[in-house]
Formats: C-alpha cells, structure tokens, sequence
C-alpha cells in the first residue's frame, strides 16, 4: 500500500523541470550520425539552428529541425515563452534498440546487418 501519494506527487511537481523540450524515438539513422548535425547547433538561438538545419545535408538534418520545430511549439504554446528569446540548452542522441538482419553470402553462411536507431531530445532554455 502506498504511502504519502499526496507529497510525493507535489515533490516530483517541484523537481520537474520547466523548460520546454521535445523527445524523438527510434529514428533509423544511427546516432553516431545524428551527433555530428546535432553539434552544429548546441547552444545556438533557434532561428539560427534552423537556418542551420535546413542547409545541412545529412541525412539526419530534415529529423532534428522537425524535432526543434516541435520544442518550440512547446515553449510558445504550452509554457507561454518568446520565441526570439529561446535558444538551444540541450540537444543529445541516445542509441535506441538494434534491428538484427541477416545477409546472405557464399559456402552458405551469413552475416548479421546491423539496423541501428537512436532517440533525440532536445531542451530549450530563455536567454
């Protein structure tokens, strides 16, 4: 039986963090390649990671600037921020699950192919 839900609910409210952020999972393009678009813009204002982003050709650019698109959506909407005063606090690429397949080659063996994903957050903060 739980104990002090009350309390404990209002202390995980006070510890919550209240920036606005956006979260991405099981993108198929491996996170090693989604750190090198991703460095690009950390710490940049968001109009300037934007342009970024959509002059950016990787093929994780397109991912990430619908992902930012989306946290600054949040702060304006949900947490009320000026758009001009947000900038980029966090942004990071976690590996996600591994698709295992397997490719056929001589003598009958075969290799497995590694399909890898990643999941991206991205938090925004106020100047």
């Amino acid at each position: 039986m739980a104990t002090r839900i009350k309390e404990k609910a209002a202390a995980r409210q006070e510890k919550r963090d209240n920036r606005p952020h956006a979260t991405v999972k099981n993108v198929r393009i491996s996170s090693r390649k989604v750190k090198i678009v991703i460095d690009l813009i950390r710490g940049k204002k968001v109009d300037d990671a934007l342009a970024i982003l959509e002059f950016t050709p990787k093929s994780a650019a397109p991912v990430v600037k619908k992902l930012l698109e989306s946290a600054i959506a949040n702060g304006e909407n949900n947490l009320s921020m000026s758009r001009d005063q947000l900038y980029v606090a966090e942004i990071y690429a976690n590996q996600g699950p591994t698709f295992k397949r397997y490719w056929p080659r001589s003598h009958g063996r075969a290799d497995m192919i590694l399909k890898r994903t990643s999941h991206i957050t991205v938090v925004l903060d106020q100047k």
